[in-house]
């Protein structure tokens, strides 16, 4: 062994500089060629950490899900970063950490240009290069095998003046070991102990190799007892690295010997680590003992994408047949993740070997035989087309004629298209004569979809496939001309070829289609289609913009609205709208200065500030997220008048913006403030706390939530609803942590009998494959629902993910039943998200389901046809219902026919009307619950009760949502008993649980009703008299916050003054308004009414009893009531002139004696 590599290991070195080291000169660290560029401005670094932030999830998702990154996915990233012209380090490091061993079907060669072109590259835009680069682009090297001068990397990075560190040190070690130079390796040892850097396992398995590489596998084994010596034991990773030695040198005794000493070592060997022992005795030519290996593989988690990834480095480095081998043993782990009936395991495996232009022929023959693969042929031929081998495809066509597998002309399109791109007339020539030679007939759509576009003219065209000795049928050769001048839009060449006498019979539904194209072609067609394109982009942009990125590229933005002013480009009123909305919601930066004045004007005028400006203040600081300044003012109001209560909007925004910024203790205070003062809470500010909550979730904050709900349930403010209770179960799922979100699911379930997010989390473990987890979550799901909600749970999840076959197995369980309720949840979801796999799949698995309604099902299918506009999936969904000999409801045949109108196509059936419910007991007819239920929505009338009454004799039961529109028809029409009445026959049907607050939020909407219509009945009656005030009504309404109430009183308010010329109401609610502080509604109230003067008398006078405390405003509503004549009374007066003279400003009218007291 060498003694002196030992003793640099223990003894103290005092050598100042690295000395010149004898080393192959293979390759050099590119020149860092130090640009002076401008540095990025703000936006910009905001973009670069956006874009950063995106480049690291797509790539760390595809290394989490596979293992691996694909060259396309890299070089995307790549270009983007570079249209930026401000690459950051981060995004420089993230590139040329994936340039290595995450590349595995790139070959090494390529890796290494790739890597130095991504340094070249980004350094020329300004990049700045520190030692994490200079390392991460050794790691690059040894990684790819590139064989390179360490000390002139090193002279390299002192002519950057970037210092070098421990992990350069110890790379540079590991790529003297690559190539067994121990004098190297001891040279950087001597170097890193004179610096009194720490010698780590990484180094001792670099020597490890090292030796083995200089033919010493003595001192190789020997580093075992030198790290021992050192205090250091050896691990998977030393252990690992003396295996692959063995295996370059093709010892399987020893490998199997120090196998069995790591087991008896109780060191645990990853099937990962194994499949390097694999790629080492491969390499090496010793892959007689791969299956020796393979068999010791314990079939770990995360075992499919390593096993994968190992096959591919191994066809990348020509040992596709070790790589079949792998492949073939563990083909039943990848049969059980099949979705579908037919097998086709090694896709991977045939699509990089086409890749790589390997012989692939007997891999598809053992696939094939052994059942492995349906069709391995077809799929092998579609790699090739797709990677343009045009010599392979041919080949594989040629073999699956010799074994008599059909061919068809859409086989080779894709060659055409290539060509076609090129303009290459001789390969198009070329691959139409293999067409003919292998009896492949053309059809019209190859001509003229394919082969005529490639030639300058048809006349060309005839002419070369005549000297190519091609013969073409001459009608199949006159009609695709007569398609490519239609899509062309030569409509003169076109009437020129169809008066013809010897025009054959054409397809007329292909022939509309080309012409439909080429009138396309024409200006005013595509500027239409370009202008509604160019609306809806801008929606979408603007939409998929946060507030920061609106905020920053406002220059931008407003550039853009110019240049499509200046190109006269319009959208449409609704676009408009909605881009209007999203820039007011975002508070673009016009309002942020206006906070920043209003901050101004309070701090000049505070001594006059009133509750109302201070809760308008609060509620501007929070619009801009300014949680310090909003709880200042909140604190300042508090101490200035403490029984002063915002609303409950304002609180909640306070609520939002203080936990949001870690004010979790103010935030709670504010809940807590709310309670005491009888702040109630409205859906819509209840919805506001749920978004508060959310926010918290997606920052991964679950003890901010869990104190947030435990407050607002403890309180009552809000009762446990799914809503908010599911932050809590998002926080744990955004992360990934699905342990946690059960447990979470379990917590809340137990304290709040709520179930929030279960179908997400049960598609979270599906799709992880977290099997042992998905089993307890099933087992609870199945304690506390039942087992038939359990199973349909696991189903929906199955079907959500794509898993059908598993789906499919669930939903044939014996003993299952459908459950429309469930069925419709999950239809309903499909719908409004536009998964039309999904739908269609649970369409077709319930076609045996007991007790399914199947014209459901369709009509939920051809709902999303026609939120889709997919007219060929409804023609197709009718084919079915036809196969299944399924007499549609009228509703789905209108529907469907519908569709077809829409998109002018013929409709294959009569479509019924909308006809009077009939006697149908006279016909003899039993009707299921359908057609009651479609009969009590219609009716809704004096007659719905009693239709309810006979379905329920005739043993028929109605639907929940029947039961529900008839209740909420009843309470619009104020017929309290009627309701109650529904009630008890509903109490009697086990099979129906309804809500009870459906009942008594109706009654409650019924007697409302009714007092609206006796308080109208009054007033009309009684037009006079002026001294009836409902105010105590109107209050009562609005601190209960009944907007249903409000909704009809302020209806009927705006009657008595429009018909009746009743304002006495209307008065009463103005006042109200004002003295709740509702100013909106009340200007709005006048601008609907538009009351005189004379009505607005009392207003006017309460309204300056409003403005107490604040001189300026009342004032100015003093000048005011006197220019338009209202007298104030002698109390109103008195409060007045005390202002005046506080103000320190004469009393401009004649002061009540200080005698006088109000009554």
């Amino acid at each position: 062994m060498c003694t002196d590599l030992y003793t640099l290991l223990f003894c103290s070195l005092s050598s100042s500089a690295l000395p010149c080291v004898s080393c192959r000169q293979y390759g050099v660290v590119p020149e860092q060629r130090g640009l002076v560029k401008d540095e990025p401005s703000v936006a910009v670094r905001s973009k670069q950490a956006q874009q950063f932030d995106w480049a690291l999830a797509k790539l760390d998702s595809s290394v989490r899900r596979t293992g691996r990154v694909t060259k396309t996915l890299l070089l995307r990233i790549f270009h983007d970063i570079c249209r930026t012209g401000y690459p950051s380090g981060n995004q420089a490091l993230l590139m040329l950490r994936s340039c290595g061993s995450l590349l595995p079907e790139v070959p090494l060669a390529e890796r290494i240009e790739l890597s130095q072109l991504i340094w070249d590259q980004l350094q020329e835009l300004g990049a700045t290069y520190d030692v994490s680069h200079y390392n991460a682009l050794l790691k690059t090297y040894l990684q790819n095998e590139f064989r390179f001068s360490p000390t002139d990397f090193l002279a390299k990075m002192e002519a950057a003046n970037v210092q070098p560190n421990r992990v350069t040190y110890q790379r540079l070690i590991a790529a003297y070991c690559e190539v067994g130079d121990i004098e190297g390796a001891s040279t950087i040892l001597g170097f890193m102990k004179s610096k009194d850097l720490p010698i780590t396992e990484a180094v001792f398995n670099s020597l490890v190799t090292g030796h083995a590489r200089a033919g010493d596998m003595d001192s190789a084994e020997g580093i075992f007892s030198v790290m021992k010596g050192a205090g250091i034991e050896p691990g998977p990773d030393t252990y690992l690295s003396l295996l692959s030695s063995y295996a370059e040198k093709g010892d399987i005794a020893k490998i199997k010997q120090t196998l069995e000493t790591v087991e008896n070592a109780d060191i645990h060997l990853m099937d990962r680590d194994l499949m390097q022992v694999v790629f080492s005795l491969t390499k090496a030519g010793h892959q007689q003992y791969v299956p020796e290996i393979v068999e010791r593989m314990r079939h770990e988690r995360g075992y499919v994408p390593d096993a994968m990834n190992l096959c591919l480095s191994l066809i990348t480095h020509g040992h596709e047949e070790t790589a079949f081998s792998v492949l073939k043993s563990f083909t039943g782990l990848l049969a059980e993740s099949q979705t579908s009936d037919s097998p086709d395991l090694g896709n991977f495996f045939l699509r990089h070997c086409v890749n790589m232009d390997k012989n692939i022929v007997r891999f598809c023959k053992d696939l094939k035989d052994s059942g492995l693969h349906s069709s391995p042929l077809q799929f092998t031929l579609q790699c090739a087309l797709e990677a343009k081998k045009t010599g392979m495809a041919v080949e594989l066509m040629r073999r699956m004629k010799e074994e008599g597998l059909p061919l068809r002309p859409h086989y080779f399109w894709p060659l055409f298209t290539h060509y076609q791109k090129e303009k290459n007339i001789s390969g198009t020539l070329q691959a139409l004569r293999a067409m003919q030679e292998l009896g492949v007939a053309s059809d019209i759509d190859t001509f003229s979809i394919y082969i005529l576009p490639s030639f300058p003219s048809v006349d060309s065209a005839r002419t070369s496939l005549k000297e190519a000795g091609i013969d073409v049928d001459a009608n199949i050769l006159i009609a695709a001309e007569l398609r490519t001048e239609a899509s062309r839009g030569n409509l003169a060449g076109l009437f020129s070829l169809m008066s013809s006498p010897a025009l054959p019979n054409i397809d007329l539904s292909a022939f509309r289609a080309s012409l439909i194209s080429g009138f396309r072609g024409f200006k005013l067609v595509v500027l239409s289609f370009f202008v509604e394109n160019v609306a809806y982009f801008l929606y979408n942009l603007i939409d998929s913009m946060n507030e920061t990125e609106v905020h920053s590229k406002e220059e931008q933005i407003r550039e853009y609205f110019g240049l499509l002013k200046n190109m006269n480009i319009s959208i449409s009123l609704n676009i408009f709208r909605g881009i209007r909305n999203i820039l007011e919601s975002y508070q673009v930066p016009e309002l942020v200065k206006k906070l920043e004045r209003a901050l101004e004007l309070k701090i000049q005028y505070e001594a006059d500030m009133s509750p109302a400006a201070y809760a308008m203040l609060i509620n501007l600081c929070c619009r801009h997220d300014n949680a310090e300044e909003a709880l200042k003012l909140k604190m300042e109001l508090a101490r200035k008048d403490s029984e002063v209560a915002l609303d409950a909007q304002k609180y909640v925004a306070l609520v939002r913006v203080l936990s949001k910024h870690g004010k979790l203790e103010e935030a709670i205070d504010m809940l807590k403030e709310m309670k005491e003062k009888d702040v109630q809470l409205r859906d819509s500010t209840i919805s506001l706390l749920t978004l508060t909550m959310n926010t918290a979730a997606m920052k991964g904050d679950a003890n901010t939530i869990r104190r947030l709900q435990e407050t607002i349930f403890t309180l009552g403010l809000a009762k446990p609803s799914s809503n908010l209770c599911s932050p809590l179960i998002t926080c744990y799922l955004e992360s990934g942590n699905y342990a946690g979100a059960f447990d979470a699911t379990v917590e809340v379930h137990k304290q709040y009998n709520q179930m929030p997010k279960i179908h997400d989390l049960i598609c979270g473990l599906v799709e992880k494959g977290d099997a042992e987890l998905l089993q307890k979550v099933m087992e609870f799901l199945s304690q506390e629902r039942g087992e038939m909600m359990m199973l349909y749970d696991l189903y929906f999840a199955f079907l959500q993910t794509g898993r059908y076959k598993e789906a499919r197995k669930i939903i044939e369980t014996p003993g299952l039943r459908a459950r429309p309720t469930r069925l419709q949840w999950f239809a309903e979801k499909c719908i409004a998200a536009q998964q039309m796999e999904p739908l269609e799949n649970m369409v077709d698995m319930t076609f045996k389901l007991f007790e399914c309604d199947r014209d459901d099902m369709y009509h939920y299918l051809l709902r999303l046809c026609k939120e889709t506009n997919d007219w060929q999936k409804a023609e197709a969904t009718w084919m079915k219902m036809q196969e299944e000999n399924l007499a549609p409801r009228e509703r789905t045949l209108r529907l469907l026919a519908d569709i077809l109108k829409n998109n002018d196509k013929e409709v294959p059936f009569e479509v019924p009307e909308v006809k009077e419910p009939t006697q149908s007991g006279s016909m003899g007819l039993v009707l299921g619950p359908a057609p009651y239920d479609t009969l009590i929505k219609a009716l809704l009338a004096k007659d719905a009760l009693g239709t309810l009454k006979g379905m329920l004799q005739a043993d028929q039961v109605p639907s929940q949502l029947a039961i529900t529109r008839l209740v909420q028809g009843l309470g619009s029409e104020g017929k309290t008993q009627d309701i109650q009445e529904v009630e008890a026959l509903v109490k009697t049907l086990g099979s129906i649980k309804m809500s009870s607050m459906l009942f008594v939020n109706n009654t409650a909407l019924a007697h409302i009703k009714n007092a609206v219509e006796l308080l109208e009945s009054f007033y009309i009656q009684n037009t006079d008299n002026q001294k009836s005030s409902i105010s105590f009504v109107f209050r009562k309404v609005l601190d209960a916050n009944n907007d249903a109430a409000l909704d009809k009183l302020s209806a009927m308010v705006e009657r008595l003054c429009n018909h009746f010329a009743s304002y006495r109401a209307a008065t009463d609610l103005f006042l109200i308004y004002l003295d709740t502080g509702r100013t909106e509604e009340a200007k709005f109230l006048l601008q609907v009414l538009s009351l005189t003067n004379q009505d607005m008398h009392e207003d006017s006078v309460t309204l300056l009893n409003c403005l107490d405390k604040d001189f300026r405003s009342a004032k100015a509503l003093y000048e005011r009531m006197q220019a338009e004549g209202v007298k104030a009374d002698e109390l109103t007066l008195k409060r007045l002139a005390l202002l005046y003279k506080e103000a320190g400003e004469p009393v401009p009218f004649e002061e009540p004696p200080e005698s006088f007291k109000p009554k």
